[in-house]
């Protein structure tokens, strides 16, 4: 398990792994999240093997062009492949080497049954072709730190003097500061935030990691943060202050709310998105340059001079030369997503950006804004990935969660839930939890994995067994749904093992 240093170098380190096992005959395979990362590892591996000696499989590639580089690596004319989620499926000959970047990344997870995972693939892989197996990422997931746990895996990182020398001074600011704040109050950025983005446009750029794109922001308390909702239909309510507020679904405006859980009348943004951010620092700093790296435009480098990269996570840029400091927004609101890994995808993200800006020697500085004492924060101002997830490793074995135990979600009407409750024959010390009610799909909301349609009522069980009683626990529901789709059943059911969102 290699844990990266601060910078943009890990596709370099993987060339090198790469050439090394074509060195000694053998092929080799590397996965990673998005056609970005494909790219940069691309590159590196022209420059370090020359050209025509490797395989590009991205996902935005045209199907003529995929199928006649899957048939050079069918043929064994090329022996080392890079590409997205879909390669790890590559039938590279003789392999040697497997490698997957970033596992944490949802993209390398597929929604579609039977939703295999690149990371659980290119284990099988290793198994059975013996060869080695490369787990790459500056961050640090439960399921790698289980694998070191294990035995099954080594560790490979960096001594802690030489983090330290790579990585950028991180500060925070939480909720004490806020408040204390006068700036915060009036605007969205406190008043060390400000100060860390002056002193660095004097040097270079500075990036903004915003937690989301779009622009309406959806208020919140500002007290307790409970989202303020409709009245009339429970939506969201948005605004840029409290006296005037418009529910997101049925139009009806607020004149009068107030928290229904403490009481309190004012409001905060919950969630602004990446472009009223730039409009925001554009109007409050009109000489400096603002760009922004989202989903409709992702900019992949930004020159080294002064200007303001806004930018939601995973989209970053590499700034020529890194960045001079990084301010990460409403951290809040990524650790307090409902579901198993908020901490550790919050963590995750933060380093990313993080590892793009200066050593704390060139003046480097982070300031996240959330509350200090939470561990995800704690994790990335000591730069310690690893510890964030053995110590969240020991908690889930404590609870029965995921990956140390094996789990399951059955979710659909209740009474297709129940009647496949009923029919399912469990493994022993098998653990049925629920079934509960799912939360609706907002409307203009993207469905999630098993989340209901709008408009329609679903529940949800968990069925939880000890470790080594996974195999037959998926077996025993793949019997049950097969049955259920011979008798030729109407209502869905959807099943998913180890799902996320179940925090």
């Amino acid at each position: 398990m290699w844990n990266a240093l601060p910078g943009p170098e890990w596709s370099e380190e993987l060339a090198r792994a790469v050439a090394a096992t074509l060195a000694s005959g053998r092929g080799a395979l590397v996965v990673v999240p998005d056609g970005r990362a494909a790219a940069r590892v691309d590159a590196a591996l022209t420059a370090q093997l020359g050209e025509g000696r490797h395989a590009l499989l991205p996902a935005d590639a045209g199907p003529e062009k995929r199928y006649r580089q899957w048939l050079a690596v069918r043929r064994g004319s090329v022996r080392a492949v890079v590409g997205t989620r879909a390669a790890m499926f590559a039938p590279v000959r003789d392999l040697g080497l497997v490698a997957l970047w970033d596992d944490g990344d949802d993209s390398l997870g597929e929604q579609h049954a039977p939703q295999p995972h690149a990371r659980e693939v290119l284990l099988l892989r290793a198994a059975q072709d013996k060869c080695a197996f490369l787990l790459g990422s500056r961050s640090c997931t439960v399921e790698a730190a289980q694998l070191v746990d294990s035995g099954w895996a080594r560790p490979l990182a960096a001594h802690r003097d030489q983090v330290r020398r790579t990585a950028p001074l991180v500060r925070t600011v939480g909720d004490a500061d806020l408040a204390r704040d006068e700036a915060a109050r009036a605007a969205r950025l406190p008043s060390l935030a400000w100060q860390v983005a002056r002193d660095g446009l004097r040097h270079g750029p500075v990036l903004v990691q915003v937690p989301r794109r779009g622009y309406v922001p959806r208020m919140a308390c500002a007290q307790c943060r409970a989202p303020a909702r409709c009245r009339h239909c429970a939506g969201p309510l948005q605004g840029q202050d409290a006296s005037v507020l418009r529910c997101g679904w049925c139009g009806r405006e607020e004149s009068a709310w107030h928290c229904p859980e403490c009481g309190a009348f004012r409001l905060r943004a919950q969630v602004v998105g990446a472009r009223r951010t730039a409009e925001e620092l554009g109007r409050a700093l009109p000489a400096v340059p603002v760009r922004t790296s989202g989903r409709e435009h992702v900019l992949d480098t930004v020159p080294a001079a002064p200007a303001l990269v806004v930018s939601t996570p995973g989209a970053e840029p590499v700034a020529e030369g890194g960045y001079a400091a990084a301010l990460l927004l409403d951290g809040w609101a990524m650790l307090s997503r409902p579901d198993l890994r908020a901490g550790e995808d919050a963590l995750r993200r933060w380093i990313a950006a993080a590892a793009l800006v200066r050593p704390q020697s060139a003046g480097g500085t982070v300031v996240v804004v959330a509350e200090p004492t939470l561990r995800p924060v704690q994790a990335l101002v000591r730069w310690d990935p690893v510890g964030h997830a053995v110590r969240e490793l020991a908690e889930r074995a404590e609870l029965g969660f995921p990956p140390v135990s094996r789990m399951a979600a059955v979710a659909g009407p209740p009474e297709a839930v129940a009647q496949f409750l009923h029919a399912v024959e469990l493994p022993a010390q098998a653990e049925v939890l629920g079934p509960v009610p799912l939360p609706v799909t907002p409307p203009g909301r993207p469905r999630r994995p098993g989340a209901p349609p709008p408009g329609e009522h679903w529940e949800r069980a968990l069925i939880r067994v000890p470790p080594g009683r996974g195999a037959a626990l998926a077996a025993a529901l793949k019997a049950a749904q097969a049955a259920r789709m011979a008798r030729g059943s109407g209502e869905p059911v959807w099943v998913r093992i180890d799902p996320p969102d179940i925090g």
